[in-house]
């Protein structure tokens, strides 16, 4: 029987948001991208646009709750501009927010989720330290109980919105060493002895801001605690599934991105007194993109409808993770080869795809990570 997986709800918000898109964004997209960072307004359109809203419960103001498949349609016509950064910077609530969404009090959920879903508060989460990497269970950032607060000494680093956030869904140490002692603070821009360094200059992602974050004795009241405390690890280990879900969707829509531009020009250039498309070599290229971008983007959806489901879904969603960013980094430097020296062109969309390709293995955990998530599932 033949699976659609998209139904007709899916389709017109795809309709919307690619004409979000289309309005909004690609005019403006190479600008921002040589600046460095966009128009902080883009976060309010797209709240009024529902589109920040997407998988969060309509009493906070947002919709479709739990649809894997809505939130995949987002990820693939914001891609649609061309720009990893822009997308990861405007839905960076996407990985900060659920925490607090899904385990936070009732207080600080209603005080908190709407303002990030209108678009009107940014929001950044900071996991990652300069010596931890995808050792989460190990890192060093110390909340120190003080009775009805907490004193947060530490740092992180490759924050995505760390500069231009205003709540921050931070990793700390409250317990022992290792994944038992791990606490989830809402920490708040403007608190005394919370800094943020420079932007942090990337091979990609030029719009997003990106910043290492330093805590200095932060006092962080006892009811910014974000669920129980030392149970962070587990919440930080639930938000990787739908991460890395959206990761895999990343690198499935950079592939496209970059396989059509590359049919394109193939199709369009002639050398040897025939288009590039007719040369044998160059089209049996194209011929394995296809293919391999065809079967990573329909396991990576087949993974979303296990997790809508309910199953679990620890060792697929790591499978399709790597089996998308293994094709994308294959698609988008064969597009590269491709275009030739016009494809090392920074006018060139796919020499802007490529750069912003890499980040896919490494972000959410490393390629080597999910490996070794698989071999542990499969009893190795």
């Amino acid at each position: 029987m033949f699976t659609t997986y998209f139904n007709e709800t899916h389709e017109e918000a795809r309709r919307n948001i690619r004409r979000f898109v289309e309005r909004h964004v690609t005019p403006n997209i190479n600008e921002w991208e040589e600046a460095g960072s966009f128009p902080r307004e883009i976060y309010k359109l797209a709240g009024d646009a529902g589109i920040l809203g997407i998988g969060y419960p309509e009493e906070f103001g947002g919709n479709s709750e739990g649809d894997y498949f809505m939130s995949l349609v987002a990820t693939e016509e914001l891609l649609r501009a061309g720009s990893g950064g822009f997308f990861s910077s405007l839905m960076s609530h996407g990985i900060a927010l659920p925490p607090i969404a899904k385990w936070a009090s009732p207080e600080m959920k209603a005080r908190i989720v709407p303002e990030v879903l209108s678009g009107d508060k940014i929001i950044a989460l900071a996991v990652t330290e300069p010596g931890g990497g995808s050792d989460v269970a190990n890192l060093k950032t110390r909340a120190v109980d003080c009775g009805d607060h907490y004193k947060v000494s530490g740092s992180k680093t490759y924050i995505t919105s760390g500069i231009r956030a205003d709540y921050y869904t931070v990793a700390v140490r409250t317990g022992g060493d290792g994944y038992g002692g791990i606490s989830m603070l809402l920490i708040e821009k403007g608190t005394p002895g919370f800094t943020t360094g420079q932007p942090l200059k990337k091979m990609g992602w030029w719009c997003s801001d990106t910043a290492e974050l330093f805590f200095d004795n932060v006092v962080v009241p006892k009811s910014n605690l974000i669920g129980i405390e030392n149970g962070g690890f587990m919440m930080i280990m639930t938000n990787f599934e739908s991460e890395r879900l959206g990761l895999a969707c990343y690198a499935n829509t950079l592939s496209e991105l970059a396989f059509n531009e590359a049919l394109a020009y193939a199709k369009n250039r002639s050398t040897f007194g025939k288009p590039l498309s007719k040369h044998q070599v160059i089209r049996h290229k194209l011929a394995d993109m296809a293919t391999q971008l065809e079967a990573s983007r329909e396991f990576t959806y087949r993974v979303a409808a296990r997790m809508q489901a309910g199953k679990p879904a620890l060792k697929e969603v790591s499978m399709a993770k790597n089996f998308a960013t293994k094709t994308s980094d294959f698609i988008t430097y064969e597009a590269v080869q491709i275009f030739g020296g016009m494809g090392y062109m920074r006018e060139s969309l796919v020499e802007r795809l490529y750069r912003d390709n890499r980040i896919a293995s490494i972000g959410g955990g490393t390629y080597e990570i999910m490996n070794e998530i698989i071999g542990k599932q499969l009893g190795l």
